[in-house]
């Protein structure tokens, strides 16, 4: 997404780039990272964990830097001691990749056993953090703690991991971005240069994830949805420029990026009210989430107790969201639904794109394996106000999510 051509990486020429490289079977790429950091006209400074050497030799990445590479405080060749204070006085930049899971961990709680760490910590000037591990550790709770706390806390830059065939061979999240990528990336933040960003300067509204309707303060009504898909969307729009506005559901995901606003809300009657206050100062919303479309009529103050007989709840039908935000579009605004459906999927699907004067509709179908609730994975078609439909292959959510805003894109 952000390579373009070396020549255009001229915010890196004359930059002092302190590396980061930590033990991951992507350290491979490390050597070409420095290669191109070096071939933009940065000075390139190398430090390693002391795994990281099983994966790549500290000759190769001192030969292509045309400096010592550092792997601990004291070298006993030197007879010198690497003074980790100096090293992150002496940088312009730090840029930790790969990080692995195990580092990004050590960072995140201050924990400075190695040279890296105590840099890290002794680093004054702005630290770029490229993840590269397996998908289930990139998935973890505690890695997303952990990366959330580095984005959120210490103002540090998460560059997105990739998705692809993995070194476990998983297919999944969490490949090291491509080392022209990152240099990309590094060259965008250092110019600041947005203004090319198609959703710049542009306000995005999204739902995702379940609600849940109570019935007592125990019980509740929900659905099977986590999330993914919608915060899939709110991540992208972040990297189109936009500025979002992320209505989540109770779920245990979330965004990545710390810019992106997270109105935590239960309800169908929350999400409503969240939707209403943000629709009239959006450009663009979509409503990813599985909204509730009945709540209990009566929520009882004290748990219910179980009964011989069978008991019956009084449902009452909630606020739809998408079709009271379509009654008040305005010209520039687009609205942009999502229809889950088991039956007369193109049928149903259209009918709600023209009844809830929608933009566009993404449909998908429970029929389609890997498709809908609670997986990385969907396979989706859009239908756009102009009678055109487009099908999708079974991809990753974030994939996914690049095309739709891809084809949302085309409409304006």
């Amino acid at each position: 997404m952000y390579y373009d051509q070396m020549n255009k990486f001229t915010a890196l020429a004359g930059k002092k780039i302190l590396l980061g490289v930590c033990g991951s079977i992507a350290a491979y790429k490390s050597a070409l990272l420095v290669r191109l950091l070096i071939k933009a006209g940065a000075e390139v400074r190398v430090i390693m964990t002391e795994a990281a050497p099983a994966f790549i030799t500290p000759l190769t990445l001192s030969t292509l830097s045309k400096n010592e590479v550092i792997t601990r405080f004291y070298n006993s060749d030197t007879q010198l001691w690497n003074n980790h204070v100096d090293l992150g006085l002496w940088a312009d930049l730090f840029v930790i990749a790969p990080a692995s899971g195990s580092v990004i961990a050590r960072l995140a709680n201050g924990i400075c056993n190695d040279v890296l760490g105590a840099t890290y910590l002794s680093a004054r000037c702005p630290v770029f953090i490229a993840p590269a591990m397996d998908v289930d550790m990139w998935k973890h709770v505690s890695t997303q703690r952990n990366v959330r706390l580095l984005a959120k806390e210490a103002q540090d830059t998460i560059i997105p991991v990739g998705t692809g065939e993995l070194a476990s061979g998983l297919i999944g999240e969490g490949r090291m971005a491509e080392p022209e990528d990152i240099c990309a990336f590094l060259n965008s933040a250092l110019t600041n240069d947005t203004s090319s960003l198609p959703l710049k300067g542009k306000k995005v509204l999204i739902t995702a994830g379940p609600t849940r309707e109570a019935l007592d303060p125990v019980r509740f009504i929900s659905n099977r949805s986590s999330g993914k898909m919608g915060i899939a969307l709110a991540e992208e729009a972040h990297t189109l420029g936009a500025e979002v506005v992320l209505v989540l559901g109770p779920t245990s995901h979330r965004p990545e990026h710390a810019a992106i606003q997270v109105v935590p809300v239960e309800s169908a009657q929350d999400m409503y009210e969240a939707c209403i206050q943000h629709w009239p100062d959006s450009d663009v919303m979509i409503g990813a989430a599985a909204v509730a479309d009945y709540t209990p009529a009566q929520v009882s103050d004290k748990k219910i107790k179980k009964k011989e007989d069978d008991m019956s709840i009084a449902l009452a039908r909630t606020a739809d969201i998408i079709a009271s935000l379509g009654k008040t579009k305005a010209a520039h605004q687009m609205l942009i639904g999502f229809a889950l459906e088991t039956n007369d999927e193109l049928k149903n699907a259209a009918s709600k794109l023209k009844r809830k004067n929608l933009d566009l509709i993404v449909l998908n179908s429970l029929k389609d394996a890997g498709a809908g609730f609670q997986h990385d994975t969907n396979k989706i078609t859009i239908l756009d106000k102009n009678n055109k439909q487009q099908g999708f292959p079974l991809k990753s959510k974030r994939e996914l999510a690049t095309d739709i805003w891809q084809y949302a894109l085309s409409l304006q």
